[in-house]
């Protein structure tokens, strides 16, 4: 009988799945083990995967005590395949199948539907960790740099755990769509990664920062979805990653609001009221709000470009399949198939924004990014809070969903943060206001200066409140391996 709670060490890849017992999958994944550790080795600087790092490892997936912390060195954390407990007699929660039992094997008339959505999410995980390959060399502090390989090693979990449905589920393509898996590279010219954002350099903190703020957010909003669907080892899957990126998403939330802090900390020791006041706040070593701005401009436009076309038939059909939900689906009020629903979706009428009515069924993007829209407005009011706090007159903002999007009803239109569209010339003449520039970036680049002392932190970012697992302020979260 497989223990569907706790994790069993019985075999190289740690499971919940009863891979000891299901030996074709065990051994495709034995194959590829190799390939990955390669791919990981390549990735992370040979001094930090000689280091111990102090890390949370998922021993369960009972929410109550899933994870333990411990020191480890990278190359062998033990990454493996959770899937969240079976819900007995689950059903099919939406779409034309609505009702029926959920299924435990895949359905043969949406196999290559389903499939695809595996892989697309499987690119992202191992995507986002090339992204982030250099920024150990320049952490802020000890704490931070652990934040960066708990998210990277949690995106190579979840990297593990599309290879296991691929491998389980799809035979000889999914073992050869796996394989592409670790071919494929972000930014490169031959096999980039699938979707744009994760082919983005992120190349300071303050990137990474906003990237898990804002990108790994999108991340949520999909794994929510998927975590609806009526293929159950898919859902279960998807339902545990969620425990996991909720981490990824702090890291980015704290990360901003600390960086707030200490600018506004250093503004007020300098009687500095200004934030415009740009070049006398950075000669003070810290980046200043409206810089902040343009990155998260930058970012949040990014990420909603993730999420398709506003008017979408791939979302419509794998809804009406009950292949891809939407958030909190169980929470919305009506019929669960969307028959004769509407939903407003923007549009470009004579020059200006306006919302029309399509079929709620081919707006499932529109509705999925519109839910991704209020959950991001949380933290920007958190961190405007600090600001506010400090005495100094500025605030965040969400721009407008129109402003540098590559994808949609906006793709190249010049808006404005506003919404304001805007001609060729003005556009031109506002962008090194609204979005970072390479001045911008040589000057956070200027900054990553790493830290590698316990508790002191660079001085561009505040320490944090509370300690990772409660462990104190100079708690030594990586021991640095120096050669």
């Amino acid at each position: 009988m497989v223990d569907l709670i706790n994790v069993s060490y019985d075999t190289q890849i740690p499971n919940n799945v009863g891979l000891s017992e299901d030996r074709k999958v065990l051994k495709a994944l034995e194959k590829w083990h190799p390939g990955y550790i390669n791919w990981w080795n390549g990735l992370i600087p040979e001094q930090f995967q000689k280091s111990q790092v102090y890390l949370r490892t998922a021993v369960s997936v009972d929410p109550k005590g899933w994870a333990s912390f411990g020191y480890v060195n990278m190359p062998e954390y033990r990454w493996g395949v959770l899937l969240a407990p079976q819900v007995e007699d689950r059903k099919i929660p939406f779409g034309e199948h609505k009702g029926e039992p959920a299924w435990q094997e895949v359905p043969g008339e949406y196999r290559n539907m389903l499939k695809r959505l595996i892989v697309i999410q499987g690119d992202t995980e191992p995507g986002s960790v090339e992204q982030q390959r250099f920024l150990g060399l320049t952490a802020p502090s000890l704490y931070d740099l652990r934040n960066l390989f708990q998210v990277n090693v949690e995106e190579g979990r979840h990297l593990w755990a599309m290879v296991y449905l691929l491998h389980k589920y799809f035979g000889k393509d999914g073992r050869e769509e796996a394989d592409d898996l670790l071919r494929r590279s972000s930014g490169s010219d031959e096999a980039p990664r699938m979707l744009g954002a994760f082919n983005e350099e992120t190349p300071d903190w303050l990137s990474f920062f906003m990237f898990t703020y804002f990108t790994d957010r999108d991340g949520k909003m999909q794994l929510e979805s998927l975590a609806q669907s009526g293929f159950d080892p898919l859902s279960r899957t998807c339902r545990f990653m969620l425990t996991e990126e909720a981490h990824h998403m702090f890291v980015g939330e704290t990360g901003i609001g600390r960086t707030i802090d200490r600018t506004c900390q250093v503004m007020n020791e300098n009687g500095i009221t200004d934030p415009y006041d740009i070049n006398r706040i950075r000669e003070l070593g810290v980046i200043d709000l409206p810089t902040m701005q343009k990155k998260l401009n930058l970012h949040y436009t990014l990420s909603l470009d993730l999420f398709g076309q506003e008017v979408s038939t791939n979302a419509a059909n794998a809804f009406n399949a009950g292949i891809k939900g939407r958030y909190m689906e169980p929470r919305i009020d009506d019929d669960h198939q969307l028959t004769n629903d509407t939903y407003k979706v923007w549009d470009l009428v004579d020059g200006k924004l306006t919302h029309h009515e399509v079929p709620a069924l081919t707006a499932i993007n529109m509705r999925l990014r519109d839910d991704y829209v209020r959950d991001a407005a949380g933290g920007i009011g958190r961190w405007n809070k600090i600001i506010e706090k400090a005495g100094i007159e500025f605030e965040m903002k969400l721009p407008h969903e129109a402003f540098n999007r590559k994808i949609g009803v906006f793709a190249n239109l010049n808006f404005d943060p506003e919404g304001n569209l805007l001609s060729d010339e003005e556009y031109k003449a506002g962008v090194p206001q609204w979005l970072p520039n390479k001045s911008d970036g040589d000057f956070i680049q200027s900054l990553m200066v790493p830290v590698s002392e316990p508790g002191k932190y660079a001085g561009w970012i505040s320490p944090p409140k509370v300690g990772i697992d409660s462990k104190p302020g100079d708690f030594e979260y990586v021991k640095l391996h120096m050669a």
